[in-house]
């Protein structure tokens, strides 16, 4: 598959832009294309005094199946330093999202897997499909958990919920993710982009001054997100180390069940 076919599709309407993930072959799969399309856009978007929201959304009717495996297991092969670096370069072209001054909706249908469901959460709201398939499956697949995801789930979830999902990295719907505080409401996949519009348009609604104020007051906290993501990045570079990766990719391209040995 060519990196080429990693878009991401922008349309603005009436002082809401639209961000569409788009490499459907690959169920928009965290790539360093796809992030490198995201991080573009992004940067178009940021100057525009008439930018009032934005949605963020995935082609396909899924939004994003999670980490290239393929960019996974190709980082077994760097040095620890190299890892790291890498990492964190990835890292920040997904959360330039946070650069937006108005406030992004995600609109999550199908599934949201791993750093998939991390960028869905570093949006201010998200609505999600009731049947939508989550999980924060880092730990399945032998892998420290990175994209903030140390920050973001507990920030959202709390401290004792967050760790259960990290630890466990099992599955769950959009209905228990509203449950959880990981998303606003849960809606039949057809109306997931409507009501995530929906949001965004009321959102523009408000004053553009007092909106991007509140974005900001009520947005992550930059500096303990940063410190999150460098203790991610030295764990990341750690596990691409590991056996137990390598078992882990192994088992997910097998379908199996991995067997790990802690080494």
């Amino acid at each position: 598959m060519s990196p080429t076919s990693a878009t991401v599709e922008l349309e603005i309407s009436q002082g809401i832009a639209t961000l569409t993930l788009s490499d459907p072959p690959r169920k928009n799969c965290m790539s360093p294309e796809l992030g490198d399309a995201l991080q573009v856009r992004i940067a178009e978007l940021i100057g525009r005094s008439d930018l009032r929201a934005a949605v963020l959304r995935g082609a396909g009717g899924t939004f994003s199946a999670g980490g290239d495996l393929a960019m996974l297991d190709k980082l077994r092969a760097s040095s620890f330093e190299e890892a790291r670096r890498h990492m964190l370069s990835f890292y920040a072209r997904y959360l330039s999202l946070l650069d937006l001054p108005v406030p992004l909706v995600a609109a999550v249908e199908g599934a949201a897997i791993g750093a998939g469901l991390c960028v869905a959460l570093a949006c201010d709201l998200i609505i999600v499909a009731d049947d939508a398939k989550l999980a924060l499956n880092f730990v399945s697949l032998g892998l420290h958990p990175g994209m903030g995801a140390t920050y973001l789930v507990p920030r959202r979830a709390g401290a004792q919920r967050g760790l259960e999902l990290l630890m466990s990295g099992r599955r769950f719907d959009g209905k228990e993710a509203v449950s959880l505080g990981l998303a606003l409401e849960a809606v039949p996949a057809a109306e997931v982009t409507f009501t995530a519009q929906r949001h965004a348009q009321k959102f523009a609604q408000g004053g553009p001054l007092a909106i991007r104020a509140l974005k900001k007051n009520l947005g992550v906290d930059r500096d303990a997100l940063q410190q999150a993501l460098e203790r991610e990045a030295l764990a990341q570079a750690e596990s691409y180390g590991s056996d137990d990766l390598g078992e882990g990719l192994k088992a997910a391209a097998e379908r199996r069940a991995p067997h790990f040995k802690g080494k």
